[in-house]
């Protein structure tokens, strides 16, 4: 591993843990080393991940590592189930356990008769060869292939949304927009919130649910296996802007034949315009009189990037700055990837105008974090309650944060 300045692209194990952390009436254990997982529960809590997965880790040493011994990891899952009762304890193997090759999938096939009312569910991708995303994909896939029963859809219209996880900054209340939004345009609720607010019995009915709302790249492959099981259709796609979420309810109405409460979405568009017309007049000035400080540079997921850009660039006419993604296997010639070595430098360029990306780079730059898009954080976020960036009500709380930034310049 080189050396980094900043934190570095996290592994798969990491993307992993991230996804499985919020899931209720389930527990982790970890085969691994016990600092990781400590280090660990402290970087869920500070995102605002409580009261969820049961986190555990079992403690290896080097007579472990040199003879493979993983009556660890036995004695830690007996302790586990007699002490939380889970539906499910999810396995996950550290770096070490990766590299010297212990077999989870045949430990876990050979306890599981000894707990047979829990589900013993190992996962893998605990080395480095795989970026974050790669292992949110994979732990997505693996619940939506073994968790879900058979079920009909239900009666009622629902829905399930996929990739709402912990790496994302402000992933609850993004998520929060989207229900409320679908509750209110269609009258509908949600089966699961895979994974930021969901229990194991939640991801277990996906299957009844109607329509697969996919908010980033990574949970498609989830939605196609859930499409392919159970006929269920996806929208891939994060709603930003007035027009741009007006679209994407006009694409479920599309996907899933649901006819939308006209007068809501009326009532929406209007309210979002209404709380934005005293600044646009001020807004539009600027990008017309003073376009250099009416460019947008942003980075971070790939998804968010081209969203918040979709808005900005699109519906309100904001010149596009530097844009980049944080992940290599995203990259595309409009949102590059950008190493530490180029963001950095994106971001001393920026002299002007919107920069919006990770707390730790807004900080190290002395930018305005109020502008934060994307994790490493800085702070702690301990509810879920903050403004969103998706949605009417994301519009709104962009171009509130876009003025105020012209305001105190």
């Amino acid at each position: 591993m080189g050396l980094h300045r900043f934190k570095p692209l996290p592994s798969g194990r990491m993307g992993i843990l991230w996804t499985l952390a919020a899931i209720r009436d389930a527990a982790l254990v970890e085969f691994g080393c016990m600092g990781h997982m400590l280090y660990s529960g402290v970087t869920l809590k500070r995102a605002g991940v409580h009261n969820a997965c049961k986190l555990y880790s079992t403690h290896i040493d080097e007579t472990d590592i040199a003879l493979g011994g993983t009556e660890r990891l036995n004695h830690t899952i007996d302790n586990v189930v007699k002490r939380d009762h889970p539906c499910v304890i999810f396995l996950l193997p550290s770096s070490i356990p990766e590299v010297i090759g212990t077999d989870l999938p045949a430990l876990c096939a050979e306890l599981q008769p000894e707990y047979p009312g829990v589900r013993l569910l190992p996962f893998g991708y605990g080395g480095f060869n795989v970026t974050q995303h790669r292992g949110i994909q994979e732990a997505l896939l693996l619940l939506a292939k073994t968790l879900p029963a058979n079920l009909k859809r239900t009666q009622e219209p629902t829905f399930n949304i996929i990739g709402s996880c912990a790496d994302l900054f402000r992933f609850q209340a993004d998520a929060m927009e989207l229900v409320r939004i679908m509750e209110g345009a269609f009258g509908i609720k949600p089966l699961c919130v895979m994974t930021s607010d969901t229990s194991v019995t939640e991801i277990e009915n996906m299957g009844g649910a109607h329509i697969n709302l996919v908010i980033r790249r990574e949970g498609e492959p989830a939605a196609k296996h859930l499409q392919q099981r159970f006929g269920t259709p996806y929208l891939l796609g994060r709603p930003y802007g007035i027009d741009g979420t007006t679209r994407w309810l006009e694409q479920i109405t599309q996907i899933a034949g649901l006819t939308p409460d006209a007068a809501f979405l009326k009532d929406q568009r209007e309210i979002s315009r209404q709380q934005l017309a005293s600044v646009m007049p001020s807004l539009r000035h600027i990008i017309r009189a003073h376009p250099e400080e009416a460019v947008l540079s942003l980075g971070g997921h790939a998804d968010v990037v081209r969203g918040v850009l979709s808005f900005g660039c699109g519906e309100l006419s904001l010149a596009r700055g530097t844009c980049w993604c944080d992940c290599p296997d995203m990259t595309t010639e409009d949102i590059p990837y950008f190493s530490e070595d180029q963001w950095t430098r994106a971001v001393q360029e920026h002299k002007k105008g919107y920069l919006m990306a990770s707390g730790e780079a807004l900080e190290w730059a002395g930018r305005n974090t109020k502008l934060q898009i994307s994790n490493p954080d800085t702070k702690w976020r301990l509810h879920p309650y903050e403004p969103p960036f998706m949605g009417f009500r994301g519009a709104v709380h962009l171009v509130n944060l876009w003025i105020n930034e012209n305001v105190e310049d």
